[in-house]
């Protein structure tokens, strides 16, 4: 039974130094990192465009002068709201596609090949201790399990986000997007309409030709605001979607994998506490 046990530590002990250097999952987890910054980016442009048509619409005046008198309407005003919901949606975009390059960064850093080195020599004395005197010293199986989440925890936290993201969570993204896009494809459709130019005789303006303009403009004003209301839904899975993948399943992954790994070390023959 010693001498199963000394295998196994042996072969565990090769297989983390082997995947130290060899690096099996740093490419893979910096491709799906890759993929997710495009999504946000995706999102950040749909909803920048979204917000600056909202704001070109919101900013247009009517003004209409019958008979000299001076009247100007702002119907755009009634898009403030949804325009300041889909700036806050753009800004946590922003802050969506940082934590993605922050995520690639850190699996560089990682990868660091004095972390490496690091990684190796602990492991190998942690090994060397186990199997001469069938355990290690505290500080040592602590040193170990410190540096083997420092080399390895980011990378498995991103591959395992990737996997549970496209099994959870790609479906949702897809619809959220393709609402955001067509919301703003059709809040780019919306033109201030104005008054025709007079074309009758005298001084009085021919009223036929303004005066319907006014609530259609309103209806189409009122029509473009209902529709980017029905698309807050979206907005906010979105939100959801980038929260999850950016912060709370990495966070949660890591916080499984320093279980599993402290958990492997006292099995070994070391409490840490």
């Amino acid at each position: 039974m010693k001498t199963v046990r000394q295998i196994a530590l042996i072969l565990i002990t090769l297989v983390i130094i082997a995947c130290t250097w060899i690096s099996p999952m740093d490419e893979p987890a910096k491709v799906h990192i890759d993929a997710g910054l495009k999504r946000a980016l995706v999102s950040f442009a749909s909803a920048r465009a979204l917000s600056g048509v909202l704001s070109v619409v919101q900013a247009a005046q009517l003004d209409i002068q019958p008979a000299g008198i001076g009247v100007t309407l702002s119907p755009g005003q009634l898009l403030a709201p949804a325009n300041e919901l889909v700036k806050h949606f753009a800004d946590l975009m922003l802050l969506a596609c940082v934590a993605f390059g922050i995520q690639k960064v850190l699996i560089s850093i990682s990868g660091y090949w004095l972390i490496s080195i690091a990684l190796s020599a602990v492991a190998l004395a942690w090994a060397a201790c186990q199997i001469r005197q069938n355990h290690a010293p505290r500080w040592l199986s602590r040193a170990f399990l410190l540096i083997l989440m420092l080399r390895f925890a980011i990378p498995v936290a991103m591959l395992g986000t990737d996997v549970l993201s496209q099994k959870f969570l790609a479906e949702d993204y897809a619809r959220a997007q393709a609402a955001i896009d067509t919301t703003a494809v059709e809040a780019s459709k919306v033109k201030t309409q104005e008054p025709p130019p007079n074309t009758a005789s005298g001084w009085l303006p021919k009223l036929p030709d303004w005066v319907p303009s006014i609530p259609e403009v309103q209806a189409r004003y009122s029509k473009l605001k209902q529709t980017v209301e029905q698309s807050t839904e979206q907005m906010i899975m979105l939100m959801v979607v980038f929260l999850l993948q950016t912060l709370v399943l990495p966070l949660l992954l890591i916080g499984g994998l320093f279980a599993m790994a402290k958990g492997g070390i006292t099995v070994a023959g070391n409490p840490l506490k």
